[in-house]
């Protein structure tokens, strides 16, 4: 146990001075590049045109995963996988919500274009996973139909 604690010391010290140093900026570690017009908007269309994309097209390579009903709204897991080469961002969307977009991942290049998450729905809708790749976006969906809501429902 005290070797845990040690080490954390040692982390956070070692981060500490590099800041103080200038050779890390806290946007560099935390979400710097966070669009709050994409999780504003207000329709499917609006939060694509705001993660700058303006059209997506269907395909089998990307795969969502999800109960198809959900007892509690407030916790849905949903699963996305993409099989398309070059994904760059995985976005989920459910089109009935307040604000459609629940969350938005970058992908590093080389590495396996799959997350697993949870997302809060009002009620039952249409889930939209959206890829981009090389450009471009592509998309598969899923309905998952709540029987609790879990936007204050």
């Amino acid at each position: 146990m005290n070797q845990n604690r040690r080490d954390a010391l040692r982390i956070a010290s070692i981060f500490g001075l590099a800041v103080t140093a200038g050779l890390l900026k806290p946007s560099d570690v935390f979400a710097a590049d966070w669009q709050a017009s994409m999780f504003d908007a207000k329709s499917l269309d609006a939060a694509l045109k705001a993660m700058g994309g303006d059209s997506f097209s269907a395909s089998t390579d990307v795969a969502i995963t999800g109960p198809d009903i959900a007892e509690n709204g407030a916790v849905v897991p949903v699963s996305v996988s993409s099989n398309v080469p070059n994904t760059e961002m995985i976005a989920i969307l459910v089109e009935k919500n307040p604000n459609p977009l629940s969350a938005s991942f970058k992908i590093p290049a080389g590495t396996e274009a799959a997350v697993s998450t949870r997302v809060k729905m009002g009620s039952t809708s249409n889930v939209h996973a959206l890829v981009k790749a090389d450009g471009k976006w592509f998309v598969a969906s899923k309905e998952i139909k709540v029987t609790l809501g879990g936007c204050g429902g």
